[in-house]
């Protein structure tokens, strides 16, 4: 975790950051209480006393945002900063229009700068795939770690718990066609990013992927 970023980006910006300590027993908690201690109106903690998985740590990170009724909209990012600070006001700046969802999407195009392992990102298409055809959702990247929501969104599709470990991404964007199943595509808006970087240390291996179907069989039957 690069605190400076953060130190530098919040000097400069006027957003709030909620920083969810999922059980971690290395420096990650001090740190992110360093960048509380510095910017104390722009930053609460949300600490959690074991490791419950990313998805239940972003869900606790929302919960808590949205019972202070001070955002119009919530939005989570990787702490490791694959997708750089800049990046949401570049994602927050869609929502002039309609939607209830923005989420990035890592696209290597001409002019942005996507760094993506080779193996991870075939494995992710195919993944992709898999996952359009089975649940009917058409969408190019759900696993990008980069969504803002509508706070009043964010309400009905965080207040249960996921029941995947790894891809509460797909299920949130699943949650939503199932609860606006007919304005469904007007609701949420894929995004391409300008800059991604993946970062050496993530979690995620090539098993999850091998188990993912079955994650998928498991969305579908917890929101029928």
């Amino acid at each position: 975790m690069d605190s400076k970023k953060f130190l530098q980006f919040l000097s400069q910006n006027e957003y709030h950051f909620c920083f969810v300590n999922d059980g971690s027993e290395d420096r990650t908690y001090d740190l992110i209480v360093a960048i509380q201690d510095a910017f104390p109106d722009k930053v609460t903690i949300v600490n959690l006393s074991r490791n419950r998985g990313k998805g239940e740590a972003v869900r606790q990170g929302f919960l808590d945002a949205e019972a202070t009724g001070k955002f119009d909209y919530i939005g989570y990012f990787d702490a490791d900063l694959a997708t750089p600070l800049e990046e949401i006001s570049y994602l927050k700046g869609y929502f002039q229009k309609d939607y209830k969802i923005i989420i990035g999407s890592r696209v290597k195009r001409l002019g942005a700068e996507i760094t993506r392992n080779s193996l991870r990102h075939y494995l992710g298409r195919v993944f992709a795939t898999v996952a359009s055809i089975h649940l009917g959702i058409k969408v190019y990247d759900s696993q990008c770690g980069a969504k803002i929501f509508s706070c009043d969104m964010a309400k009905i599709l965080f207040k249960e718990e996921f029941v995947t470990k790894w891809l509460f991404d797909l299920e949130l964007i699943y949650r939503l066609k199932k609860y606006s199943p007919s304005d469904f595509e007007k609701d949420i808006l894929e995004v391409p990013l300008r800059i991604w970087k993946e970062k050496k240390n993530s979690k995620m291996k090539v098993i999850d992927f091998i188990l993912a179907p079955f994650d998928l069989y498991k969305i579908k039957k917890a929101s029928s």
